[in-house]
């Protein structure tokens, strides 16, 4: 579950995984995410907060993602 100030995240999905770029996979990133209790798209400055938070989540996700 990935939460942002308090709020939860969800249908996000990453992109630009890029097998050329393992194991640190610097170009994945959540490109679509919305908020669980709205059902509101995530706004860009919001995207990038997330990315920030969870950049080793993401880079998990990013992994997992090839199998």
């Amino acid at each position: 579950m990935l939460e942002l100030n308090g709020r939860v995240v969800v249908d996000y999905y990453i992109a630009d995984v890029n097998t050329r770029d393992y194991p640190d996979f610097c170009d994945a990133h959540i490109a679509g995410a919305v908020w669980d209790d709205t059902g509101e798209e995530l706004t860009e400055d919001e995207h990038e907060a997330l990315n920030e938070a969870y950049a080793d989540v993401i880079g998990e996700m990013a992994y997992e993602s090839l199998y």
